[in-house]
């Protein structure tokens, strides 16, 4: 593994002129060093968490739990047919107590809340720790629990992680590393996005051997309080809470337009109508998609009047109702001439 290389230093325009477009994995050291809770977990886990409970309201939050044999470990039972872990709900004060109970024991449970809205329950935090790097439609989200394990995923999104209390590990691996990693299910998931069956800190490479290539690619960095990491669209990364209390808040923010549907769906069909072809009927699809959506050649449109180029043209609104509207209208087709689909008629 190689380390995640790290910018000491850089601005809002900067960062969205040359670091976001780069596409490519940067450590943003003392990106929030400022942050006031930054500053009270630098004097100790139980000065944050008296900060964080003398703010926050009493509203019910998510809150995950595993037994001390899973190492940390929020992920699938041996087996693969359940999750070894398990879900409750709780105040944000009320779960800080439970996490400093739990850092006096000697085999602690591991206990997480995951992607909390940070305004749902720190209703000042935007305004007192303000994240001038990101859109302001992204929208804080807090990480907050014991030491844990978050398994190798992706989502959808660029994102930056900024540690506040206790020390983050993130491994992350680029996107082409996708059958190296054994992603599991994709719709029976921990968190709502497939995650890697392989334990990244304990690797059974006889069951899966691809995984060896995959850490070939692998980049990693350790950050302290106040340090950020930005991860790119797309970039798989394991997470791993070193301390008996951590916390860290993230943004996601996607710049591509948000009007034209969604790629995992496009995925998900594309899997139903696709996957069963015979092999040289795929080749040939392969073929359409590299040359109309991946246009890995020139331009597909390039040789037609603009006047009558239709969806290969500019992406307008009325192109997209136009194809949204067939779509429907071949999925209705579809599901009505479906074997057993019930047909009624109407008098």
């Amino acid at each position: 593994m190689r380390e995640i290389p790290s910018l000491e230093a850089t601005t809002p325009d900067e960062f969205a002129s040359t670091v976001a477009p780069a596409a490519l994995p940067v450590v943003l050291r003392g990106l929030a060093a400022d942050w006031p809770l930054v500053g009270a977990a630098r004097q100790g886990a139980d000065r944050c968490i008296a900060m964080l409970s003398g703010q926050a309201t009493d509203t019910p939050i998510e809150v995950l739990r595993t037994d001390p044999e899973n190492d940390g470990r929020f992920h699938y039972t041996p087996d693969g047919r359940a999750l070894n872990f398990v879900r409750g709900r709780t105040s944000l004060p009320g779960f800080l107590a439970a996490l400093q109970e739990q850092a006096a024991s000697d085999r602690p449970f591991t206990m997480a809340a995951l992607g909390v809205v940070a305004e749902q329950v720190l209703p000042a935090f935007s305004s007192t720790h303000p994240m001038p790097y990101v859109p302001a439609s992204a929208t804080p989200r807090l990480w907050i629990g014991t030491a844990a394990k978050v398994a190798t995923h992706n989502d959808p999104t660029d994102n930056i992680a900024v540690v506040v209390a206790g020390r983050r590990r993130f491994t992350l691996f680029p996107p082409e590393q996708i059958a190296n990693l054994y992603p599991g299910p994709l719709h029976f998931t921990p968190a709502g996005t497939p995650v890697s069956m392989v334990h990244l800190t304990a690797p059974d490479l006889d069951l899966y051997p691809r995984f060896a290539a995959a850490l070939e690619t692998a980049q990693v960095a350790e950050l302290e309080p106040g340090d950020a990491l930005f991860i790119p669209y797309g970039w798989y990364h394991h997470v791993e809470a070193l301390e008996r209390f951590n916390m860290l808040v993230n943004y996601w923010w996607n710049p591509a337009r948000d009007d034209v549907g969604s790629p995992w769906d496009a995925m998900l069909h594309g899997m139903l109508s696709l996957r069963s072809l015979p092999s040289n009927q795929r080749a040939a699809w392969r073929a359409m998609f590299d040359h109309y959506v991946f246009q890995t050649g020139d331009d597909p449109a390039a040789h037609i009047s603009p006047d009558v180029a239709g969806i290969l043209g500019p992406v307008t609104a009325e192109a997209i109702a136009q194809m949204r509207q067939s779509l429907i209208e071949a999925l209705e087709r579809d599901a009505a001439s479906s074997p057993g689909t019930k047909k009624t008629e109407r008098g």
